[in-house]
């Protein structure tokens, strides 16, 4: 299992919001390819891009600081999300270096588009389901479907998709731990592979998700819990390491 740093852009910066809310943010950083280079330093063997104001706007916004990073570590696989809402900006983040690319209200909205974009760049493709009390949200978490994220997820598993970034938004960015139960659902419902994502806190978060890990959970995105210190990178990343 990977632990995955996350590096959320608003207006240039590194920041953190608590449940998605943009009016509810914590600027970490001012550079984000300085803080990229921290957690590459600590060992993480993937990280986790998000372009938040790409997310509201519907296409990239913050598209240089993620090619900046992307050309300053050109072996560190890289995942995206945020805006990607057509074939032409995946191909430039392809072709900017980044590895994978996460589809969240384009996958909700229009699902024959994640078959389309695994067709066109096999491999490469991440979907993101973003669930509210199991409902699938969506356009930056402004809008809550009516759609169960586990009924999506089993749509795309003849797709081609690499991985699904699942995160429980009640939980993202407030420091109460994984919800654990909702994640394994997840990774239950297909034979996608499962990146936990939202309230991890600390050591005690990593180690249930490693303990359920081998039922389809590859990796989890953290954010404000490294930031603020209650989790280090490399020693969580040991400890999922570890044989058991």
């Amino acid at each position: 299992m990977l632990i995955i740093p996350a590096i959320d852009l608003k207006d240039g910066q590194c920041v953190r919001l608590r449940q998605g809310l943009m009016d509810d943010s914590t600027v970490f950083s001012d550079d984000p390819v300085a803080m990229a280079r921290r957690w590459v330093e600590a060992g993480c063997r993937r990280l986790h891009l998000v372009d938040l104001n790409g997310a509201f706007a519907g296409e990239p916004v913050n598209g240089e600081v993620v090619t900046a990073i992307a050309a300053a570590w050109p072996e560190l696989p890289i995942q995206i999300g945020g805006g990607i809402r057509s074939l032409e900006t995946i191909e430039h983040y392809v072709r900017a270096g980044v590895g994978f690319v996460i589809i969240g209200t384009k996958a909700v909205k229009e699902p024959a588009f994640v078959a389309e974009a695994c067709a066109a760049f096999p491999g490469r493709i991440i979907v993101g389901l973003d669930a509210k009390d199991g409902l699938v949200a969506t356009d930056g978490w402004a809008e809550v479907s009516q759609l169960r994220a586990t009924d999506l997820a089993r749509q795309f598993e003849s797709d081609g998709v690499s991985a699904i970034v699942y995160t429980d938004i009640a939980r993202d960015g407030m420091m109460q731990g994984v919800n654990v139960e909702a994640t394994l659902a997840m990774a239950r419902a297909s034979s996608i592979p499962v990146i936990a994502s939202g309230g991890i806190t600390n050591l005690a978060d990593i180690r249930a998700l490693k303990a359920v890990a081998s039922q389809g959970i590859c990796g989890a995105i953290t954010g404000r819990a490294i930031y603020e210190g209650t989790l280090d990178v490399a020693e969580a990343q040991r400890l999922c390491d570890e044989e058991t």
